[in-house]
């Protein structure tokens, strides 16, 4: 009986599993993008930051705020400081933060 549990787990997860492809990849850095020029880049522009240039998105800046991890920039969009809009779960769902976080990373 044991042995029958396990392999219906074991099943049940190897369903649940989807892999991840380079098309998935691509498609999540794409999404990121256009979310971003959406809802980031009028304060934002190639990365920068028009009400305060010490909080900009290139990687220094990032790093010297301590908001470099895809947690931190998301924590920033939840509660972000003054001068910048708060962006929660209602306005900006999870996976869409997630998507602007790695965009923000890997580009800037």
């Amino acid at each position: 009986m044991k042995k029958l549990v396990s392999l219906a787990l074991a099943l049940s997860a190897a369903c649940l599993w989807t892999p991840t492809t380079d098309t998935d990849t691509a498609q999540a850095a794409s999404n990121g993008e256009q979310l971003f020029s959406q809802r980031c880049s009028a304060c934002h522009p190639n990365g920068g930051n028009i009400i305060n240039p010490q909080k900009a998105l290139h990687k220094a800046d990032l790093e010297a705020n301590k908001v470099n991890t895809v947690e931190a920039i998301i924590g920033k969009m939840r509660n972000p400081g003054p001068g910048m809009s708060k962006f929660d779960s209602n306005f900006l769902p999870d996976s869409d933060a997630k998507a602007i976080a790695e965009y923000i990373l890997k580009t800037f």
